[in-house]
This record gives C-alpha cells, sequence and structure tokens, in this order.
C-alpha cells in the first residue's frame, strides 16, 4: 500500500472518529406543568414551563411558552418533580442476597443484576442513587455505562464494598465455618486505624464516590448484634478524616445508640437506620449537621417477612428484624420533630416486590408532611450527596431531571409510587408509563 493511499484511510477514520465523537445537535425543549412541585418552594407553581437546552434547565416561566424551534412535552395535566433521589440504594443487590447467595453468585451475576436494577430505578421515578454497598466493580462498571448512555439508569454516587471490623456487619464470613474464606473479604474489613486510611484511599483510588461504614451490628447478617458497637472511636476517626480529605463523605449504618453517637462525633456525615437514637443523639446531629436517613422501606419488606415468611431469610435474621425494625418508623418522626435533617433511603433495591416510591408514604407516615417527605427524596438528598447544583431540584443551572404523576401528591402521597414520565438529563426515559430503550 503506498503512503498516499494510507494516509488517506488514517484521515478517513480520524474523521469517522471525530463525527462519532463530537457533540450532538443541540436541543431545545420546553415542558408545559400544570403543577410543579420545584423541590425549592413549599408552595406548588400551577402553569408554568420549564425551559431546556440540551441536558440542563436554562429557566422556568410562568404560563405555557414556546419557544421557536423547541420540543414541546405536555404534561399540563400532571403534577412534575425533580426527579426522586434514593441516598441508600445497593444496585448490584437482589433476592438471593443471603447466605446461598455467596456461593451461587458471581461478579457477571452481579453485572446483571445491576442492570435490570438500574432501569427499575428509572421505573419508578428515582434518576439519582447513591449505592451504600456492592463490589467492586459492577456499580463503577454501570456507572460508566450510563454516563454513555449504553444502559438506562440513575445517576450513581457508590461507596462500592461497605467496611467495618472483623466479624462486623459488611464481613461475609459471619455464621460460617472458620475454614471458609471468601476472596476479596479483605476489601470489607478495617482493624485498626492504619488499615482505615488505607482502605479508603484504597476505595477512592478505585472509584469510590463516598465511604460506607458498618459501626454497629445488623439486621439482615448472620450472628452479629446490631446494639453492639463493632468500631472503634479511632478506627472512625481515621475513615471520616481521611474520606474527608479526600473530598468524600462517609455514611454510617448503625442501629445501637452508642455506636449512632460515636460515630456523629467521629464526624460521619449521615446515618443509616439509627434506630435506637435518643434525645442526646439528635442533639448531637443537629449540632453536627448528620442527617439521619431512616430507611424504613426495607425496615417494612424485612419485618413483613420475618412474620409470615421467616424461613426465607438467613438463620438469626428473623428474630432481630421482629426485636429491631418496629422502632425505626417511631425513632424517623421523633428525630424529625426534634429538628434534624431527613434523607430518604430505601435500602431495598432487589428485595422483594415493592415500589421504592413506598419510602415517601412511611416518611408520612412517621410523622413528616408531604412536602418534608418529597423534600427528603430530592433536595435534602441532594445536599447529603454533595450535588446541589445539580439535581434535587427543578432550577435554571441544574441537570433536566424531571418526574411527573397524575394527581395531587400532596394530597394523597402515594401518588408518587405511579411515575408516568421520566426525564433524566433532558432524555425522556419513561413516557405514557413505559420505560424507553435509549437510541
Amino acid at each position: 500500500m503506498s503512503i498516499a493511499r494510507k494516509m488517506t484511510g488514517a484521515l478517513l477514520g480520524a474523521c469517522a472518529l471525530l463525527a462519532m465523537t463530537s457533540p450532538a445537535m443541540a436541543k431545545d425543549v420546553v415542558v408545559h406543568a400544570g403543577t410543579l412541585i420545584d423541590g425549592v418552594s413549599a408552595t406548588p407553581r400551577r402553569q408554568v414551563s420549564i425551559l431546556i437546552h440540551d441536558d440542563r434547565i436554562t429557566g422556568i416561566q410562568n404560563g405555557f411558552v414556546t419557544p421557536a424551534g423547541a420540543e414541546v412535552i405536555d404534561l399540563s395535566s400532571k403534577t412534575v418533580l425533580p426527579g426522586f433521589i434514593d441516598v441508600h440504594d445497593h444496585i448490584s443487590m437482589d433476592a438471593d442476597w443471603g447466605v446461598l447467595g455467596r456461593f451461587t453468585r458471581n461478579d457477571g451475576d452481579a453485572v446483571i443484576t445491576g442492570i435490570r436494577n438500574a432501569e427499575r430505578d428509572i421505573d419508578q421515578g428515582f434518576t439519582a442513587v447513591r449505592d451504600c454497598g456492592s463490589g467492586g466493580i459492577e456499580a463503577p462498571a454501570l456507572k460508566r455505562a450510563i454516563a454513555a448512555k449504553q444502559v438506562i439508569g440513575p445517576r450513581i454516587w457508590t461507596a462500592m464494598q461497605p467496611l467495618s471490623a472483623t466479624g462486623g456487619h459488611s464481613d461475609p464470613q459471619n455464621g460460617m465455618q472458620p475454614g471458609v474464606h471468601f476472596d476479596g473479604r479483605e476489601l470489607s474489613i478495617i482493624d485498626g486505624p492504619e488499615d482505615a486510611v488505607y482502605k479508603v484511599r484504597q476505595h477512592r483510588r478505585d472509584g469510590a464516590d463516598l465511604i460506607k461504614i458498618m459501626p454497629s451490628g445488623g439486621v439482615a447478617s448472620i450472628g452479629d448484634d446490631p446494639n453492639h458497637m463493632t468500631m472503634t472511636d479511632a478506627e472512625m476517626k481515621a475513615v471520616t478524616d481521611t474520606a474527608h480529605s479526600l473530598g468524600l463523605k462517609v455514611a454510617a449504618h448503625v442501629h445501637g445508640n452508642k455506636a449512632i453517637n460515636h460515630a456523629i462525633e467521629a464526624g460521619v456525615d449521615s446515618i443509616e437506620h439509627g434506630t435506637y437514637a435518643d434525645a442526646t443523639s439528635y442533639k448531637l446531629m443537629k449540632e453536627h449537621g448528620t442527617f439521619l436517613v431512616p430507611t424504613l422501606l426495607v425496615a417494612d419488606w424485612i419485618y413483613q417477612t420475618a412474620v409470615k415468611t421467616p424461613e426465607k431469610l438467613p438463620p438469626t435474621v428473623p428474630e432481630k428484624a421482629i426485636a429491631v425494625t418496629p422502632t425505626m418508623i417511631g425513632n424517623a418522626g421523633r428525630a424529625y420533630k426534634a429538628g434534624v435533617k431527613i434523607a430518604l433511603g430505601t435500602d431495598l433495591t432487589g428485595l422483594g416486590n415493592r415500589n421504592k416510591a413506598e419510602e415517601f408514604a412511611l416518611l408520612v407516615k412517621a410523622g413528616l408532611t408531604p412536602m418534608d417527605a418529597i423534600f427528603a427524596g430530592t433536595r435534602n438528598a441532594a445536599e447529603l450527596i454533595g450535588a446541589s447544583q445539580d439535581i434535587g431540584s427543578v432550577q435554571t443551572g441544574r441537570f433536566a431531571d424531571i418526574v411527573a404523576v397524575d394527581g395531587d401528591p400532596l394530597a394523597d402521597i402515594t401518588k408518587l409510587q405511579h411515575v408516568a414520565f421520566v426525564m433524566k438529563g433532558g432524555d425522556v426515559l419513561k413516557k405514557d408509563g413505559k420505560v424507553n430503550v435509549l437510541n
């Protein structure tokens, strides 16, 4: 082949690559919203136009306007809200999460499960999630694939493997024979402050957006006690100091009162579950700006399972679920009345056949007003993630992450369980109740 022909071929190849990687044509869209709950004001707005250019909101105008050349999306008969945010998701978890799953599922299965759960999140109106525990492969890969529009799913912030001490809630060898060994277990275990520093740095290097720790025992694990504090103050402080120095927030799975209070004082950004918090805990949360993520839906699910079909749960789990979970809804209400910041998290992805938006109704049952429950799953959740400039509200400059429902969710919060329309970053992912396939 001549040099000229080689150069011509290279040039054509470069042009083809440029064409594939060049930005798409600019797109202008206007959404006509019958009622807008914008995630900013406690007062809904009527008959407004949301102006969108590409993936961002460029303006909100009163009345139904139609700028020249803009595509019109007619939601004039619906209530429009910011895309929902779940700050306690497990993107690669499925119903086979128990003891058997430890021996039958591999990383490939987890990736496939993650793809399914990501589409399910969109179907239920969740355009952003904080993955508070998965493996080291599936969540980062899924996050990249969603960003590249190869698969449908929410925006993902992932903690990858949660961290606890040996014998803690994230130790997969709990309840196993001493000789059983799980590959990768060491990525979930920290014993000592120096180890804590190393694991946080390692997680950040490998793609974590936040760090999840387990300073107390849990409900859905074998043998450990939710009331026990399973990490030391020094270990927790090493995690939070290192994570914050790297720009990462820290979520703490905690049930017992001692572990709750010590985790707050160590500087964690959120208390997940927080079952046995008390007035002192609420005072500390307010002083430190710590969020509570009550996770009421998973509590309801595991409680119902423990009562009706305990054989579906691992050993020791039904007893713990029956003892612990009824307390969680009361705790959420008391924390709210005390002025603690509440963010919505379900802890349920892939488990059972429940709609994640049921969490809004459970928060209302706990004592939140419908608007504050909506704020918990929009602006509060965005603040906890650290992404208020991009998500959590329908405002100029934010991503065009928008959902729509029929009726008035302030009068009937269960309306949020029937999302008819979902837009994420200007792309319509669900319309007329059906999830679309990306081009």
